[in-house]
């Protein structure tokens, strides 16, 4: 079946100008002509057509399409595939610009109508933040920023305290805090250490986004790098990197119960056979499991971790007198059995 100039335009959508033009250049010269001296297109053309059609949307010049289909390793099956990446490219970005769209909507709710200055500023955290996370992350972090903020800023001012202090990062008293700066970026992050690594990152590169919004200073950040790297040294002579990325958020407030009630047996002086101490050490191994992720395995390394470093044992929530305690009963509950 062979197809005249005019019909073949009304087949596509194309003009009879713009085959003209392909054949004048010779990216699509026609198989055949007729006795009157029509252009006559073979199967073989329309494949070429459609080829040509589907470079020119991926943004290719006719020269360099016309080096492409004349290549012998050019087949219509990879001028298809070619072309649906370029649809998932561009289905991506529209979804990705949808998204950002979406961010930028949201904050618009919470206010009113921004000045300039908040415009400006919003672009430009939005063009860093751009380079390191996809618009769903962001909608992620910042939806998660609501759970942390009310934590985030005293964890800040106790920070900048013990740094006018002078403290060291290995102080008794920094740990602590260490400790409360890993667990709450990981609920920020939503458990997602791929994304702390990223932000990461993003801090070591963008001196820009440093001490904004409630954000910590470049020394701050370094100085709680320095006690992180302190509590992570020690924490892989027990425990692999890529088993630290499998443990999952238990709330500080759940662990400071626990705290607060065993403290409270200690001052009555209750002994750690007791039926009440043997129910909170109880509840102290289901937090750790929580922790890590129901891995016996690791909880037990865990908990001789914390039982050998001095260190780890200064950033717990729980305290080093209330762990010893609750480390007490767990011993005489195994002894007894």
């Amino acid at each position: 079946m062979l197809l005249k100039v005019g019909e073949l335009a009304k087949h596509t959508g194309l003009t009879v100008r713009t085959l003209h033009h392909y054949d004048e250049i010779g990216l699509l010269t026609p198989s055949a002509r007729s006795e009157s001296g029509y252009r006559l297109y073979s199967t073989g053309d329309v494949a070429r057509l459609h080829g040509i059609q589907a470079l020119r949307h991926l943004g290719l010049a006719l020269a360099d399409i016309a080096a492409m289909l004349d290549g012998a390793s050019t087949s219509p099956g990879l001028i298809i595939e070619q072309q649906m990446r370029a649809l998932d490219r561009e289905i991506t970005q529209a979804t990705e610009l949808r998204s950002r769209l979406d961010l930028l909507q949201g904050q618009l709710a919470l206010g009113g109508e921004p000045d300039m200055a908040t415009w400006l500023d919003s672009l430009a955290l939005m063009t860093t933040y751009g380079k390191y996370f996809s618009a769903a992350e962001l909608k992620t972090i910042f939806a998660n920023w609501k759970l942390v903020e009310a934590d985030w800023q005293p964890l800040v001012e106790a920070v900048r305290r013990v740094m006018d202090q002078g403290l060291a990062p290995d102080a008794a008293q920094v740990q602590p805090l260490a400790q409360r700066w890993m667990a709450l970026t990981l609920r920020w992050m939503d458990g997602n250490f791929e994304l702390i690594d990223r932000w990461g990152e993003m801090y070591r590169n963008e001196p820009s986004a440093h001490g904004r919004k409630g954000a910590p200073t470049s020394d701050m950040l370094e100085f709680v790098n320095q006690a992180i790297d302190l509590r992570m040294a020690l924490m892989t002579k027990y425990i692999t990197l890529q088993e630290l990325r499998r443990f999952c958020h238990v709330p500080e407030a759940d662990w400071r119960a626990l705290a607060v009630e065993v403290e409270q047996l200690i001052a009555q002086g209750v002994p750690a056979t007791s039926p009440e101490v043997q129910a909170a050490a109880s509840r102290w191994l289901a937090l750790v499991d929580r922790l890590v992720n129901r891995d016996t395995d690791v909880r037990r390394r865990l908990m001789l971790a914390h039982a050998s470093e001095p260190l780890l044992r200064a950033g717990s929530v729980l305290g080093a007198h209330v762990s010893a305690y609750l480390r007490e009963s767990l011993e005489k509950r195994l002894t007894l059995t």
